[in-house]
């Protein structure tokens, strides 16, 4: 059964707000950095990955959330085919996953305010003190846009999707940009590890995320239909701004020099080197990529902090993650607890590690713990559940094996780390401890629930 949740939620998402938002959350601009170090051979993987995993997703996507339209998502569509366990370690990994993304927030900001100012503020994106800080200021902030409510959020994420379209515009431009390089080619690169990896990467974690609005579903108008209706907008946008925009980048900056936190403030600085206005151009686009960063750091916390409060509605959690704001209607205790843990991640990947390491590692963590509930979600259909036909099982199939591809490859680094063995075993030890208290965690609130008077 759906989640008995309060009926406060408000209906606040019509199809231009959802279709912003996913162009907003889809197009992760650190992705043209992982896409760029393939080369001009780009094109190959990102047509593979187009076709093995985008389009088997919208079809798996659009029909889960016309089977069950409702508050949750994945995680409602998990707990309904494969009970209560698996819809909560699905809920939980989308949790930490969400929280992982968010943690770069600060690392990213900063870095991006270094290439604004230019080189003299590059000891910026160096110093953990200042990222540190970042970090703290922006979750905080993050929170107080949650509880004020998607009134308030839809401008924000409608705003960032604008601001990803003015970005990519730009970026786009250097394409015309005088350059020796090939930017585009049909060529098969090589099927090392190093370049599997990289596909596994296009394939899920950049063109993966369709299925996140649905979370919003009881706060969406229709959203049977509008969601549906958004991805199939979206989707052929965001195929040709990852295409045109990776050779954008590889136009005016070689593959090995591209810089995976900020790849796209990197090429527009050095394609406007030429231009007089040139720093304050760059400081421009500075402020857009970051309108853009927090709005999609905005969504990322939104569901974050919808996701404890409706598997508090299931008793998988305590009630005290379902408290709304009295005035406002949304999940307060869960959007504090939230900005608390995600503060703490993120000054833990900070420590002990450089800053393209850190990245890589909050990056590489976050991908294996949304990819274990993309492999939840693909194997709905395979399993036979909700009445799939067979065209959608052979999709669910591709989007399952190219999700696993990525879920495996990623505790690699796609940089050299001072130790490949330990970056490895950070990663891979980090999500098999996070599961297992996720599953201590359910074994502890069902078996109370089974001994409260209520239950």
């Amino acid at each position: 059964m759906p989640s008995s949740g309060p009926a406060g939620l408000k209906r606040e998402l019509g199809l231009r707000d959802l279709v912003l938002t996913q162009i907003l959350f889809v197009v992760g601009l650190t992705n043209f950095g992982n896409s760029a170090k393939l080369g001009a051979s780009h094109v190959v993987f990102w047509l593979a990955a187009i076709v093995l995993f985008y389009i088997p997703q919208a079809m798996v996507v659009i029909h889960l959330n016309r089977w069950r339209p409702v508050e949750g998502g994945l995680y409602e569509w998990a707990r309904a085919a494969f009970g209560d366990l698996a819809g909560f370690l699905v809920g939980w990994n989308l949790w930490i996953y969400a929280m992982a993304l968010m943690s770069e927030i600060g690392l990213t900001t900063v870095t991006n305010l270094a290439y604004a100012i230019g080189p003299s503020a590059i000891w910026l994106a160096d110093s953990k003190l200042v990222v540190a800080a970042a970090t703290a200021i922006l979750i905080f902030a993050l929170a107080a846009v949650s509880i004020l409510g998607l009134s308030v959020g839809k401008w924000i994420y409608n705003l960032g999707g604008i601001t990803v379209l003015l970005l990519l515009g730009a970026l786009l431009m250097a394409n015309f940009v005088p350059h020796q390089r090939q930017t585009l080619s049909l060529a098969i690169p090589p099927l090392t590890l190093l370049n599997l990896n990289i596909l596994g990467k296009l394939a899920f974690f950049a063109l993966g995320g369709f299925e996140y609005v649905a979370v919003f579903a009881g706060e969406c108008r229709e959203p049977a239909r509008l969601i549906a209706k958004s991805v199939m907008i979206a989707a052929p946008i965001i195929a040709a701004l990852f295409i045109f925009g990776t050779s954008a980048v590889l136009a005016v900056v070689d593959p090995a020099d591209v810089d995976l936190v900020s790849p796209v403030l990197q090429a527009i600085s050095v394609a406007a080197r030429p231009l007089v206005l040139t720093a304050h151009l760059v400081s421009v686009f500075f402020l857009l990529l970051l309108v853009s960063r927090l709005a999609q750091s905005s969504i990322n916390f939104a569901v974050n902090s919808r996701l404890p409060m409706v598997a508090g509605w299931d008793h998988l959690l305590p009630a005290w993650f379902t408290r709304l704001h009295p005035t406002r209607s949304t999940p307060i205790n869960s959007a504090l607890f939230v900005a608390a843990a995600t503060l703490a991640l993120a000054l833990a990947g900070i420590a002990g590690a450089g800053r393209q390491e850190a990245f890589q590692l909050l990056q590489n963590a976050s991908a294996i713990f949304y990819g274990l509930t993309y492999l939840v979600m693909f194997a709905i259909p395979i399993a036979g559940r909700a009445a799939p036909s067979m065209s959608l099982r052979w999709a669910a199939a591709s989007g399952f094996a190219m999700t696993l591809l990525c879920v495996v490859l990623s505790i690699f680094p796609i940089i050299n780390v001072p130790n490949r063995l330990i970056f490895s075993m950070k990663i891979s030890g980090t999500v098999i401890a996070c599961n297992a208290l996720g599953a201590l965690i359910y074994r502890l609130q069902t078996r109370r629930s089974a001994h409260s008077p209520e239950g």
